[in-house]
């Protein structure tokens, strides 16, 4: 078998304004065209997963920071949140007034007031990426959100929700010790979200399960990200490559340091690897 290859979305694939560089698409096409397998492998559920990125071509996706696993159209792994987890932490966040949105492969579903609640922390994470937030909405990074639909469900990969302070966290960590509670938009009491999601699922654990499925040894396999989260599936495989825009930690446990994602950063890791003729 060619090389196995698993692809981050959000500043690794796409830019952080949610723009897909020309030279990234034409990467994933060469190298699927020279035999080599690609997966996306993020944190969005598959219903964030929109046609343009779809439209590039792709073996198949690893969604919900790897609680959904799809090989082509065949779904090999899904572990959700069942119904009274998902009210269980719904009826928590309203109860602290914590606006939320649940991350189902149906829909993103937002809570009453997340569209303006959480516009200072979307403004602030894009920010943060380096890039002009002046004018950044909820709805450009979520463009496809719902609002008003039914809150308790059970179909939910795992609900990400506005931190306050990070003490909203800590109670989150004391409250759910049956899940995975995590932070993003930054390290520590920097954190801009929280979420809850499946306890001892990550994206190392589900490529896992996929080469297991398409009988991939893990020696033929490379990753990209671009943020801590990503850290498991980089010591998955046996390449791990880092964006240039990336955070800290990747950046220093790649084998590989490529540049921004608005800078070529992909097609050029591509390139250097030889993944593409």
């Amino acid at each position: 078998m060619n090389k196995v290859i698993f692809l981050d979305i959000d500043g690794t694939l796409v830019t952080y304004e949610n723009k897909i560089p020309e030279t990234a698409a034409a990467a994933v096409r060469r190298a699927r065209a020279a035999g080599n397998r690609v997966y996306l492998c993020t944190g969005r559920s598959e219903a964030e997963v929109y046609d343009e990125i779809w439209d590039i071509g792709v073996d198949g996706l690893i969604g919900a920071n790897g609680s959904y696993v799809k090989d082509g159209d065949e779904v090999i792994l899904w572990n959700h949140l069942s119904a009274e987890d998902c009210r269980h932490i719904v009826d928590w966040l309203h109860e602290r007034g914590l606006e939320f949105y649940l991350e189902a492969n149906s829909g993103l579903y937002g809570s009453e007031k997340f569209e303006t609640a959480a516009e200072p922390s979307i403004k602030e994470y894009v920010g943060r990426k380096g890039r002009d937030s002046s004018h950044t909405t909820v709805r450009d990074v979520f463009p496809e959100m719902i609002f008003g639909a039914k809150l308790y469900r059970d179909d939910v990969n795992k609900i990400s929700f506005l931190l306050r302070s990070y003490q909203d966290y800590l109670d989150a960590v004391k409250e759910f010790q049956g899940f995975k509670v995590g932070t993003w938009g930054g390290a520590g009491e920097t954190a801009l979200f929280g979420d809850v999601g499946v306890k001892d699922i990550d994206k190392g654990v589900s490529v896992d399960a996929l080469l297991q499925h398409i009988g991939a040894d893990v020696k033929d396999t490379y990753a990209f990200g671009d943020a801590k989260v990503d850290l498991p599936m980089l010591e998955k495989c046996a390449v791990g490559i880092a964006m240039g825009n990336g955070g800290p930690e990747i950046r220093a446990a790649a084998d590989y340091v490529t540049d921004d994602v608005d800078q070529d950063g992909l097609y050029h890791a591509f390139e250097h690897f030889g993944l593409i003729e």
